[in-house]
């Protein structure tokens, strides 16, 4: 393999504590690129030009990847010529002048219950130093729906002994009441009380960072990892999918569209109802169970 690419994998796992599995993805997207280069242009991995990355990246949408796919080797290239320029091995950065891969602006398919269980799982078997914080974020995204920004900006006082409910700042600064789970809340304190230079510190996921606080690259980071861990693919988890999957499964237990308004902070009632093709599947399923002459019940 490429010294530089070995050196850079090898930046990943010591400074980052990166898994076995994150690196092995890493790896992989950083070939597939270096083996493009390599026969288009007989370029090394350190020597890509930007005009061979631009056709690299374009590539992989005619090659039937899913954006997001696109998007995560993308970000691979950014960090691993950014270690170069860091380290002198390059003077410049010819993925600054790339273009993401646009995301469709598409409702993201829900996990199911036993996917978002596996994956609360495989946080707790992360390395020593990141696993309270990974199954902390993901109890509190699927027990409350929580958006990212929202979960990253709680602060220290957030959970109190003495009540169940969260205040959370939203969009607008608007303020809401949102209910945890005494599982979800022991975690979030776990993660606290395992995080360094937590003394002082106004929020509830400190970091040594110029916010003070967890960033959403952070948070990112550690769910892919955590969905590699897993088994699942990354592409499928992010706060948002945690997010829809909290509405989707709350509405297909038998929650109203109302309460979950509230909960998820909508504005708007119209927006919540981009979930109601689960409240119909709900009450399609709830129509043929107990209709007296639904074709279900005949076949009893």
């Amino acid at each position: 393999m490429n010294r530089h690419l070995e050196a850079f994998l090898e930046m990943l796992a010591a400074e980052r504590g990166a898994a076995r599995n994150t690196l092995a993805a890493y790896r992989a997207d950083l070939e597939d690129a270096a083996g493009f280069a390599q026969r288009r242009a007989g370029e090394a991995p350190e020597a890509m030009s930007a005009e061979t990355l631009r056709r690299y990246v374009s590539g992989l949408t005619d090659a039937g990847l899913s954006p997001r796919t696109a998007a995560r080797r993308l970000s691979a290239l950014r960090q691993f010529h950014r270690f170069l320029a860091r380290e002198g091995v390059r003077a410049d950065d010819p993925t600054e002048a790339l273009d993401s891969p646009r995301k469709p602006a598409l409702l993201p398919r829900p996990l199911q219950e036993e996917e978002v269980e596996a994956l609360i799982a495989a946080a707790g078997r992360l390395a020593e130093k990141r696993a309270p914080l990974a199954v902390a974020v993901c109890e509190l995204l699927y027990c409350s729906g929580l958006r990212a920004s929202e979960l990253i900006e709680l602060p220290a006082t957030a959970l109190r002994e003495d009540s169940p409910l969260v205040v959370v700042r939203g969009k607008g600064g608007k303020e809401r009441l949102v209910p945890i789970s005494a599982r979800a809340r022991a975690a979030a304190l776990a993660a606290r009380e395992a995080s360094k230079g937590k003394e002082g510190s106004r929020w509830l996921f400190p970091s040594r960072g110029a916010s003070g606080h967890l960033t959403r690259q952070t948070l990112n980071n550690l769910l892919n990892e955590t969905a590699l861990a897993a088994g699942l693919d990354p592409d499928r988890v992010s706060p948002h999918v945690l997010r829809h999957s909290f509405a989707s499964h709350l509405l297909g237990r038998g929650a109203d569209l109302r309460s979950l308004q509230v909960l998820l902070g909508h504005a708007d009632i119209a927006t919540t109802q981009i979930y109601t093709h689960v409240l119909e599947e709900r009450l399609r399923a709830l129509v043929e169970e107990h209709h007296p002459l639904s074709a279900a019940r005949g076949a009893g």
